[in-house]
């Protein structure tokens, strides 16, 4: 078993993970953004769950607003963005299957824990 407490400071840390999967958190300062539109995870399936803030998730050219409570599905290969589009910082608890991230936070190349 392994366990983490979770800390949401500021941008973006991993948490904790194994060889099949792994949890990261994120937080977004008000009129911040991270992604874009070339911003994919070619390998890996992401589950942004958002944990306090509201913002809007821009997936493949579609926009979904997203509150404290919201769970969105990123599949892999799929272009997003996240923008915080509230006055106070958005917090996000996001799941990667496979990992997408190294422990530092780079990016894996595809299928690579």
């Amino acid at each position: 078993m392994k366990r983490a407490t979770l800390r949401f400071g500021r941008g973006f840390r991993v948490a904790i993970g194994n060889s099949r999967s792994q949890a990261a958190t994120m937080t977004l300062k008000p009129g911040g953004c991270e992604g874009g539109p070339d911003n994919r995870h070619r390998g890996a399936d992401q589950w942004l769950f958002v944990e306090a803030g509201r913002g809007v998730a821009i997936v493949n050219g579609r926009r979904t607003k997203i509150k404290a409570g919201s769970l969105v599905l990123i599949e892999r290969a799929d272009r997003h963005e996240i923008r915080n589009t509230g006055r106070s910082p958005l917090r996000t608890l996001n799941i990667y299957v496979p990992p997408a991230y190294t422990k530092g936070g780079d990016e894996l190349p595809r299928g690579k824990a």
